[in-house]
């Protein structure tokens, strides 16, 4: 059991150094050549760039911006979720410098060019924050948020970057209101990718899981998931015997977490998942906004 946890952290951390590969090659392939911001630190970055007559490199100062943000994660999420922070950072920090800005973008139709980008950059970001994984600036801001106010992630980032796309209107490279444009495009195709990988939004999955280590089970969902569990009386219709079945309702971006639990405890358990929408009450939505 402990030799499989092992593994699945191998394989997230693997996961999360692949996928700040594409963020590092849209920033400094597409965006920047095309001088779109695409929000963002690392839209904050480019502005940086840019306004700084091209003097300070855009991995600098996502550095240097990071290790304010991740101070404060520190208090706001906790230790552990900034050694994930802290990895996605480093990783997302050298591909930024080993890609290097390129004089003349690799898609050179800009509309093309954020549409491509932003289904690529938001499919890999999707599989990183499923594999608990973060690149570090608006996405601490953006989690944040979502653990907070139960708002998804897509819907978090967008908002923040409009806010950032949106200031670099005083920037001597955005000569034409078109580039705001493309960047809100982006950034809007981004988040939707975001949010369709991670099946977020009001979607909720609702589990039954049949094992004789029920208890473990639970204890294990409610310790690490934070989620509460509903024991309900069963009986083997083969084995006669009395036992527990457990029923819970998480959002489905913890689903995968729910699955890793049963898989490390019980591999032979049996798991009944379906989807619900409309789930209100404590973590979840409020019913009060609905009525």
């Amino acid at each position: 059991m402990q030799n499989r946890k092992w593994l699945i952290e191998l394989r997230e951390l693997v996961i999360i150094a692949l996928c700040t590969a594409p963020y590092a090659l849209v920033v400094n392939r597409v965006l920047v050549p095309h001088a779109i911001i695409g929000g963002g630190l690392t839209g904050l970055c480019e502005i940086i760039y840019f306004a700084g007559g091209e003097m300070i490199p855009i991995w600098l100062s996502n550095l240097v911006i990071n290790a304010i943000l991740i101070i404060t994660a520190i208090f706001l999420l906790g230790w552990k979720s900034c050694v994930r922070a802290l990895y996605g950072i480093f990783c997302l920090t050298v591909w930024l410098r080993l890609i290097t800005v390129s004089a003349e973008p690799v898609i050179s139709d800009p509309f093309m060019a954020v549409i491509l980008c932003g289904i690529l950059n938001g499919a890999a970001l999707g599989l990183l924050y499923m594999n608990n994984g973060n690149t570090g600036g608006t996405d601490i801001v953006a989690m944040i948020v979502n653990k907070y106010r139960h708002v998804t992630m897509g819907r978090a980032l967008f908002l923040i970057d409009v806010l950032i796309i949106s200031s670099a209107w005083f920037l001597p490279q955005v000569t034409r209101v078109e580039q705001l444009l493309f960047g809100l495009c982006y950034v809007f195709v981004e988040t939707q990718s975001v949010d369709w990988v991670m099946g977020r939004g009001r979607q909720s999955v609702q589990f039954f899981i049949f094992s004789r280590e029920y208890e473990k089970i639970a204890d294990a969902i409610m310790t690490r998931v934070g989620r509460g569990v509903t024991f309900l009386d069963a009986e083997g219709a083969y084995t006669k015997q009395d036992t527990k079945l457990i029923m819970l309702v998480v959002r489905k971006s913890e689903a995968i977490q729910i699955f890793r639990i049963v898989q490390e405890i019980d591999p032979a358990a049996f798991i009944s998942e379906a989807p619900t929408r409309g789930v209100f009450g404590l973590g979840f939505e409020n019913l009060k906004n609905e009525t």
